[in-house]
């Protein structure tokens, strides 16, 4: 399954912007993504494994639950 490197935007506004057959290069490429990317453009750079672009678009307009929170 490929990885997909998503620009996420407010209002679940999704920009595919590239996919990779190995984590290592799609990681790479999100890290040069984030360092260069302007205070002017919005949204979050994200890493989506999936078995295809629809599918990563799903994953990445779910809403997660906040992890438990430990003992302080």
């Amino acid at each position: 399954m490929p990885y997909y490197i998503y620009r996420v935007k407010p209002f679940a506004q999704l920009e595919k912007l590239a996919a990779f057959d190995a984590f290592t290069e799609a990681s790479a490429q999100a890290k040069t993504l984030r360092a260069t990317q302007s205070a002017d453009t919005p949204g979050k750079i994200k890493v989506m494994f999936a078995e295809d672009e629809l599918q990563a678009e799903d994953l990445l307009c779910q809403v997660r639950d906040a992890p438990p929170r430990g003992d302080e």
